[in-house]
């Protein structure tokens, strides 16, 4: 029976490049699922989670990854690219430490995100009132109670 290889990367390093495995754990949007030798190819959006991995001689190994794109090609080659990576040989640590930190960033960015887009939204209404025919120039513009302003 053949082996699969797997590769982890992260926009800035490799944080796993292993051969001799046996089989391969993930998770996607649709729960978990398994990767043995000789599996379809595959393409598939990863979940914030540990990926696990049993190589041929019984040991197991785990990496926790931050979302990311998991291919399979040619039943034996597995290729992760995600944002961030933690190689780990503790899955309980893993579990409860990094993928807290993981999802935690996430809501952060989230949060972030949004921001952005009301300030984006804010400039888009001054503009919008700046080019509005009729307005007077050098008309000052007044707040508005969600923090924007407005021409009078």
């Amino acid at each position: 029976m053949s082996n699969l290889s797997l590769i982890v990367t992260t926009p800035t390093s490799v944080a796993a490049q292993l051969t001799g495995l046996r089989h391969l754990r993930a998770e996607d949007a649709s729960g978990a699922f398994g990767i043995w030798p000789g599996h379809a190819d595959l393409l598939t959006a990863l979940a914030i989670s540990v990926i696990s991995w049993r190589t041929a001689d019984g040991r197991e190994g785990h990496c926790a990854v931050r979302g990311g794109v998991l291919t399979v090609r040619d039943g034996a080659r597995i290729a992760v690219a995600t944002r961030e990576a933690v190689v780990g040989g503790d899955l309980h640590a893993l579990e409860r430490d990094v993928l807290a930190r993981f999802r935690r960033d996430r809501e952060e960015e989230g949060e972030a995100r949004s921001g952005a887009r009301r300030m984006h939204l804010a400039a888009i209404r001054h503009i919008q009132a700046y080019l509005r025919p009729g307005r007077r120039p050098n008309t000052p513009f007044a707040p508005t109670p969600d923090g924007g302003e407005e021409a009078p």
